[in-house]
């Protein structure tokens, strides 16, 4: 934080405002689940359920940036919200910094709230319309800092400039603005508190490519001068590939295969992560003709009623009996990185075809 911008207070009865350390755990989900309630009949009882998420388990360090990415429809932005808490998880652990957040009274989730941010896909539905910009950005302090209106300006002020944005904007309204830059008013909006972890739930599939690059390279830069930890939720996997450390592949509620970003995209082992990576263009011309593409059959099951064994089986080219008989766990098999398939290999034709950055 710059010299001119005031320090926001932390809380004196907590230790989750204390910065970690680069490389230190920050996050731990362990067997997350969220399941949507399906009522029918005239009394309304529940005969069913949407398995949105269904057991995932991962970590975040801190200065690190783990991409969760899928086709829609498979859990990801329903997992940015049960660990920030806009949505309540069914079961399952999330602790930041050690502290369980996943079973704390809403009272109690204030403090949480201050660390962990979330930046959402549509800048201009997240932005309210009858606030200016430096009331939008500025609200968060006025809840939770007890900073005078001179320094929540100067902040203010301070934020949107590092964000890209003059702090003359500030007196202007969303709609006044181009959709990058109501997405850079998101970002300092998250940033108001100082926070330690921002959710980045598909924060430029609504932008131009053009825009996408401008404002992937603000978060990059955001993250190396804060220090920020990332989930960046997104299914376009060029994106993915530039900004993240880690990838976590999720179909249908569940995470197939995660690992280091060379690992994904060098050395994919599970069926699904093949299929979506044999669609990323190649550059070099010489090596287009080496790919072979990977055309999935059928539709994505019902999160309400997924197959059973392994959920990618009914697309699968792989699929065996096996398959519908039992789960496959997310271990190595023999490989660097772990991936849920009884049969994970990799593949010969796709391996160095898809460029890693």
């Amino acid at each position: 934080m710059s010299a001119e911008s005031p320090a926001i207070p932390a809380a004196e009865h907590s230790d989750l405002h204390d910065r970690p350390a680069t490389g230190e755990t920050i996050l731990e989900v362990a067997d997350l689940v969220k399941h949507f309630p399906i009522r029918g009949g005239i009394a309304k009882r529940q005969v069913g359920s949407v398995k949105a998420v269904d057991g995932i388990s991962f970590d975040l360090k801190a200065g690190e940036t783990l991409g969760l990415v899928g086709e829609s429809g498979c859990g990801k932005s329903t997992t940015g919200r049960s660990i920030i808490r806009l949505l309540d998880p069914t079961s399952g652990s999330v602790k930041f910094k050690g502290h369980e957040m996943a079973t704390l009274p809403r009272r109690q989730v204030r403090d949480f709230r201050r660390e962990v941010q979330i930046v959402f896909q549509d800048p201009y539905a997240s932005l309210n319309p009858r606030l200016t910009v430096r009331n939008i950005v500025g609200e968060p302090m006025k809840i939770f800092t007890d900073l005078s209106t001179k320094a929540r300006r100067e902040r203010v002020s301070d934020l949107l400039a590092r964000v890209g944005l003059s702090p003359e904007h500030g007196n202007r309204f969303p709609h006044e603005f181009s959709g990058g830059q109501r997405q850079r008013i998101g970002i300092a909006r998250a940033l108001a508190l100082n926070p330690q972890m921002l959710v980045l739930d598909e924060p430029v599939s609504a932008l131009d490519v053009s825009i996408q690059a401008q404002v992937v390279n603000l978060l990059a830069e955001l993250q190396d001068e804060f220090g920020l930890a990332y989930l960046f939720i997104a299914h376009d996997l060029s994106v993915i590939r530039h900004i993240c450390d880690r990838v976590a592949v999720m179909y249908l509620g569940k995470i197939v295969e995660i690992g280091e970003r060379k690992q994904i995209f060098r050395n994919p082992t599970h069926p699904y992560t093949q299929a979506l990576l044999s669609a990323v263009p190649v550059p070099d011309p010489r090596k287009r003709g080496a790919r072979k593409r990977i055309v999935l059959t059928g539709d994505v099951p019902s999160p309400a009623n997924p197959p059973s064994g392994c959920r990618f089986r009914t697309r699968c080219w792989k699929a065996e009996d096996k398959c519908a008989a039992e789960e496959p766990l997310l271990e190595p098999r023999g490989f660097d990185h772990p991936s849920a398939c009884h049969f994970a290999e990799a593949d010969p034709v796709l391996e160095g075809t898809v460029p890693d950055r």
